[in-house]
């Protein structure tokens, strides 16, 4: 077998590279862009052009796959097509919309996406586009005017033949020609009418004032298609040999402007560049990650008689040396066919030959290995056997080390519960002294609640041990479940009560005989009770529910509690699991102990859990015993005084303080604030104790409420446990480092995962300080102070230098806030109606966020900040520029000179006026 794995391996390693060579050929085909282009209607020859544009440039990039769809003037129709073209996975998107509003959604969905988006022509709603490719339509307006003035000389009327009323190509170049004309005080344009972009309706309107016709001198129309309209109406007039008729769009082949122009149908034409050319070497500059404009203005210029011929020319020659290039593409694909078949046949020789080759010598190969694997047999036979024995040998030696730790790990537990023996009874004793506990009683009862935690967590590794490992056997009894489960039930009452806690037992039968061991039974019973309590709400409900049936009975503990995820109820009998929300707050350890001591009862437990709908664990034991009994049945009665004592080791933590904020108004307002994060109500009370003397304090104990704190009260600084329910510390922790609104804050992580990883990992998640508990207080506050005063530090840098635009954040969040935030400013410092919602509307944050951010990033308030940089703005001006005092008042959105004045002399001591003449008196 060992040959012929050796046979098909060095086969296989010869013939993959041959095969992978060709694949590379086939490889080639592929394209490496797609590109979809959305045209609002591709009919009339201007965009005909501007798609052979596209195709021309194409050519130069064999490699890309080109997607054209024609939404024929259908805006609904368009979304559809770019939708399409989404789904076939474009890299690109030109898009040339056919109305701005309709179709602004679909390409802001799209750049959102991440893919370019090149908008050509005609612009949407919206700047969120990549690039726009177009014309500038008031230029060519403004080109036709002054060449039209130069024309006449200066004199003479004109009629103007717009395009369709509203659409801004016909608004723009309107305006354009106008400007144009008012420096030629003595051409008139005497008429003004719509043909829509075609020659009938120009030809329409135009009959409609024949009487100005006769005393015209020149036609503007907004388009060729119309002026050759209107040359045909001068014609009919008998007035074409005078008038001049001008066109927009000079563009080549049949009925084309160029070609109007070259007939003397038109005298002269303004070309309106269509960016077919343009947009293709934009998306490539785009897709191949090389600089590129967003803004991309194509320039016009005009074609009479003396250029018409040159463009001609140059057109002609340009389709020639597309049709070559399309020529030599296709002898190179055909190229690429002969060589990619000849490639095939000389591959296929180059295996034939290797195979005989290998065969050959693979043959002779098996021969000497035949020889040397019957001598290498009978060594490995005796190895075998030596390593066998050596196995034997090394089992038993660890059988042997193992029961060594396994005895070490139950004598250590065992003698853990002498010193907290010793340490409980003195805390009880103090606990009696009337004036210790005036000085010290939180934590002393802070210390008499965690050594009642500490001793059940030994009993708990104790009885794992015998159950696990010593195989401990149960002493079962014949006895009613009902009264002995409604023992254990009393023992929680009172906690319940005072969390007005609905805890009820019911049951069909008052007496239900169970063989079972009361001694480890009842740890059952205490462990699922108060985890109840715990992940219960006030106000809530607890019920054991019994349900007899022929050979067994069930007990169902169901509460309304937070519940589980399904992931977290799938594990929840783990040895030591914990989920990573902290929706457990315990070991780990108890449920899986319950779950071996319904084991060796041979019965079951089972959990159904809805995340914050509650759990239900039901259990079910057997009516009749189904082991062996070494000591005769009798019935014994639950020992009241040994479930008093055992429910104090399960009672004890469930006394959670509440945590009152008790304003004191004898002292000074807070100038900083901290979050605490915390679900362990004995540590969220010690921690606001010791901080609240020096800073505003905020809490909550679980995750999600502590993230929406965050983003309420935007503190200073938080300090936040890992493991909790709802939210993990660390998940928090990513959650406000990359919002905009938070990020600036620095977080401290407390935890009980103190290996390297785990440690590695939170400072992963972004935190500024990951402090593994238990941790010193003095340390903390150390920290704590640190970390503030840091932030205070970095404040005055940015403050500092923000006015230099070097502001050096360590956080790209906080530095584009700044620049975003800065940029706003900036362009609306000629408004006088900025304010702090118009800010907010912007940046998309609410106006607490907003002033808390600027503070803690810049240290002053946000009108502060813009009348800093109206007023440095103003010092530039008057010093740089030539306008005058009331020009620069307006341009920096003061409402009046005076008012300018008089804050200007509040910041630097003198008037604008003395402040310019000092400056030029210095130079």
């Amino acid at each position: 077998m060992a040959l012929y794995q050796k046979l098909r391996t060095a086969i296989l390693l010869l013939i993959l590279p041959l095969f992978l060579f060709s694949g590379c050929k086939h490889a080639d085909k592929t394209s490496r862009y797609t590109i979809g282009f959305s045209q609002c209607v591709g009919s009339d020859l201007w965009r005909r052009n501007m798609l052979d544009e596209m195709k021309m440039e194409l050519s130069l990039h064999p490699g890309a796959r080109f997607i054209y769809a024609d939404a024929d003037n259908s805006s609904k129709k368009q979304v559809a097509q770019v939708k399409q073209m989404l789904d076939e996975g474009i890299d690109l998107l030109i898009i040339s919309p056919n109305e701005a509003q309709p179709l602004t959604g679909i390409v802001e969905q799209i750049y959102n996406k991440g893919i370019p988006v090149i908008v050509i022509d005609r612009k949407t709603s919206s700047d969120l586009y990549t690039a726009y490719v177009g014309a500038d339509n008031y230029q060519v307006g403004k080109i036709a005017g002054e060449y039209l003035g130069t024309t006449l000389k200066g004199h003479g009327n004109v009629v103007e033949v717009m395009g369709l009323p509203g659409s801004s190509p016909a608004i723009e170049r309107q305006r354009g020609f106008s400007d144009a004309l008012l420096k030629y005080r003595g051409i008139h344009i005497t008429a003004q009418v719509y043909g829509d972009w075609l020659k009938n309706n120009a030809e329409k309107q135009l009959m409609q004032i024949q009487p100005i016709l006769k005393t015209t001198n020149a036609v503007f129309a907004h388009n060729d298609v119309m002026a050759q309209g209107s040359r045909n109406i001068l014609n009919k007039m008998s007035l074409s040999h005078h008038i001049k008729v001008l066109g927009v769009d000079a563009l080549p082949g049949n009925g084309g402007g160029l070609q109007m122009v070259a007939s003397k149908t038109i005298d002269a034409s303004m070309l309106y560049p269509t960016g077919g050319k343009e947009a293709i070497t934009t998306a490539f500059r785009i897709l191949n990650k090389e600089t590129f404009s967003k803004e991309n203005i194509l320039q016009s210029l005009v074609i009479d008689s003396s250029n018409v011929q040159l463009m001609k020319v140059q057109w002609a020659k340009i389709n020639n040396q597309q049709k070559d290039i399309e020529r030599q593409q296709s002898l190179l694909a055909e190229q690429r066919e002969i060589y990619n078949s000849q490639q095939l046949i000389l591959n296929i020789i180059v295996i034939t030959l290797v195979l005989a080759i290998v065969f050959g010598g693979l043959a002779f190969y098996s021969l000497m290995e035949n020889r040397k694997i019957n001598k290498s047999l009978e060594a490995k036979n005796k190895e075998i056997l030596m390593q066998r024995n050596q196995l034997i040998e090394m089992s038993a030696k660890a059988e042997a080390a193992t029961e060594a730790k396994l005895n070490f790990f139950t004598n250590i537990s065992h003698e853990f519960r002498t010193p907290l023996t010793l340490i409980l009874s003195p805390v009880e004793d103090m606990m009696r002294n009337e004036k210790l506990n005036l000085v010290a009683g939180k934590s002393l009862k802070l210390m008499h609640k965690n050594v009642f935690r500490l001793l059940r967590l030994v009993n708990q590794l104790i009885d794992y041990r015998k159950i696990e490992y010593d195989k401990q056997q149960i002493n079962a009894s014949p006895n009613n479940i009902v009264e002995f489960v409604t023992d254990i039930l009393n023992s929680f009452q009172h906690n319940a009560q005072k969390r007005n806690i609905n805890l009820a037992l019911t049951s069909p039968e008052k007496n239900i005989t169970v063989w079972f061991d009361m001694n480890m039974l009842d740890k059952v019973f205490f462990n699922l009770l108060s985890n109840a309590l715990k992940f219960t709400k006030d106000n809530g409900r607890i019920q054991v529910i019994f349900t007899q049936h022929t050979n067994t009975v069930e007990i169902a503990i169901q509460d309304n509690g937070i519940g589980m995820e399904p992931e977290e109820a799938e594990h929840v009998f783990d040895q030591f699991y914990q989920a990573d929300n902290g929706s457990s707050k315990g070991s780990g350890l108890g449920l899986s102990l319950s779950n071996e001591i319904i084991g060796i009862h041979h019965g079951s437990i089972k959990v159904n859990s809805k995340k914050w709908q509650g759990t239900t664990f039901t259990i079910t034991l057997p009516l009749e015993p189904l082991y062996n009994q070494d000591e005769p049945p009798h019935t014994r009665t639950p020992d009241i005084s040994v479930i008093d004592d055992r429910a104090r080791m399960y009672t004890t933590d469930l006394d959670e303080p509440l945590i009152k904020a008790e304003p004191d108004f004898d002292l000074m307002p807070k100038e900083q604030s901290i979050l605490i994060i915390e679900d362990n109500a004995d540590l969220l009370t010690y921690l606001t104790n010791k901080l609240s003397a020096d800073y505003e304090i905020f809490t909550a104990d679980n995750g999600t409420q502590g993230l929406t704190e965050a983003f309420e009260k935007v503190p200073d600084l938080i300090i936040s446990d890992v493991v909790m329910p709802g939210m993990s510390g660390k998940k928090i922790t990513e959650y406000l480092k990359t919002d905009m609104r938070t990020s600036h804050i620095p977080i401290v992580l407390l935890t009980a995962q103190a290996s390297v990883e785990q440690q590695i990992d939170g400072v992963r998640s972004m935190a500024d300080v990951y402090m593994v508990k238990p941790f010193n207080y003095e340390h903390l506050l150390a920290t704590v102070k640190n970390l503030i005063k840091n932030r205070v530090i970095l404040k005055e840098h940015f403050t500092s230098e923000i006015s230099h635009g070097k502001m050096p954040v360590s956080k790209t969040l906080d530095k584009k806030f700044l620049n975003d935030f800065a940029g706003i400013v900036e362009q609306n410092l000629g408004n006088e109606g900025l304010n702090v919602d118009d800010i907010c509307k912007t940046i998309g944050i609410s106006r607490v966020q907003l002033y808390s951010k600027v503070k803690a990033l810049l240290g002053c308030s946000i009108t502060d900040y813009i009348l800093n940089r109206r007023l440095k703005k103003a010092k530039y001006l008057l010093v740089n520029e030539s306008y005058s005092i009331s020009e620069i008042t307006y341009m920096v959105g003061f409402a009046s000179p005076n008012y300018f004045s008089t804050v200007f002399k509040a910041k630097y001591g003198c008037t604008p006026s003395e402040f310019k003449r000092n400056s030029i008196n210095q130079a």
